[in-house]
């Protein structure tokens, strides 16, 4: 039972088998709040690893899979067959696992981005899910409380009208050639699709942009940069962007920016205000009003009688939360959703329609750059 009383969601996995970074962080969100309970798993290509993976995670021998399209037809035939499922595959094999549990009726939750091309993520969009089976594409950072705070300022007017919009996402483990299981696939083409850098972390600044200000993109203009020698796939990204309505911005993404471990950064500034938001310190965020002093917000302690805001916090003022929890924020809130008491976080959890834009965001950057920068509107890709 999870703590409010509810059965377990019976999940799965596609991918995350030994060694495997980012299905380990799924597993813990899936389980911090005990809302999931993983029973089934193709956890490799592999068939191997996929065995070993789910000896290891303890699964039962006829629910180790070594082929998702098995995994879809078997568990969706069984009277406790998973409900739910966890896509945490390089981005090339999102489409056809997403595409085969949503046709058995499956939900699915996916990590980003959603595809490795344009063409296949308005595929998966267009199908019909099964018994109404629902999608969670994975943008942690958005389960951030000051994140979710950030968003209520800007729709509360505290900012006025949104003129500049400021985010960047800058790493450095990639700043010479390496080759590693995480490293490998990401600057592989046929792997992680056109973009390298813009697909792996510049679709997360772009997202968190996008969810704090709600602003949509008109057009932009990006130079798309590979600095180590002979890699194929873009390490460095800079991108120019114009907002409908007026606004203006600038993205910076790169995973060859020497002293970063993880800098994503977002600063919005309107008519009468401005925020700043900082990943690596992300239970505080500086908001500042013409005139006046800035001000610290503090996760927890700027949200008394909110009960909109109250919900995302999950522990008491100076206990910090970090990316897991935010990750689990995700897992819980779909976990509701899923029993059908999903209302009350009805547009922040990031769903298929922010897959596909995501897909479009970086399709119209990798034409842009090729065009030397020419303004792209995403309405053109």
């Amino acid at each position: 039972m999870a703590e409010n009383g509810a059965p377990r969601i019976r999940l799965g996995m596609v991918g995350g088998g030994t060694g495997a970074f980012i299905g380990y962080v799924h597993r813990i969100a899936a389980r911090l709040d005990d809302d999931y309970e993983l029973v089934a798993g193709a956890l490799s290509s592999r068939p191997d690893v996929a065995v070993e993976s789910g000896k290891n995670l303890r699964l039962a021998d006829d629910r180790i899979y070594t082929s998702y399209e098995e995994m879809a037809a078997r568990e969706s035939a069984r009277k406790d067959g998973i409900e739910a499922v966890a896509i945490v595959t390089p981005n090339h094999m999102h489409y056809g696992p997403a595409k085969a549990f949503l046709e058995a009726g499956i939900h699915v939750i996916c990590d980003k981005p959603l595809t490795s091309t344009l063409e296949d993520a308005r595929a998966l969009a267009a199908i019909k899910p099964k018994k109404g089976a629902k999608f969670l594409l994975t943008h942690n950072y958005t389960g951030y409380p000051l994140v979710r705070q950030a968003r209520e300022l800007v729709k509360s007017g505290a900012l006025g009208k949104i003129r500049i919009v400021q985010v960047e996402y800058p790493q450095d483990w990639l700043t010479e050639p390496v080759s590693s299981k995480q490293a490998d696939w990401r600057t592989d083409p046929k792997r992680s699709g056109a973009g390298g850098a813009i697909g792996d972390i510049g679709t997360h600044a772009y997202n968190l942009a996008r969810f704090v200000t709600g602003l949509k993109l008109d057009a932009l203009s990006a130079d798309l940069t590979s600095f180590v020698k002979g890699r194929k796939l873009d390490d460095n990204v800079q991108i120019s962007l114009r907002f409908q309505g007026g606004a203006r911005g600038a993205l910076w993404a790169s995973q060859v920016a020497v002293g970063h471990e993880n800098g994503l950064k977002l600063r919005v500034y309107g008519e009468k205000g401005s925020i700043e938001w900082v990943q690596a310190n992300p239970n505080e965020m500086w908001f500042a009003e013409f005139g006046k002093p800035r001000q610290l917000l503090t996760r927890g302690g700027s949200i008394a009688g909110n009960v909109a805001l109250a919900m995302n916090v999950r522990i008491p003022s100076g206990h910090p939360e970090g990316y897991l929890e935010a990750f689990a924020t995700l897992y819980s809130q779909f976990a509701e959703v899923i029993r059908g008491n999903g209302k009350p976080y009805a547009g922040l959890l990031p769903s298929l329609a922010d897959g596909v834009e995501g897909m479009e965001f970086i399709t119209a950057a990798v034409q842009s750059s090729k065009n030397d920068g020419k303004w792209t509107k995403l309405t053109d890709v």
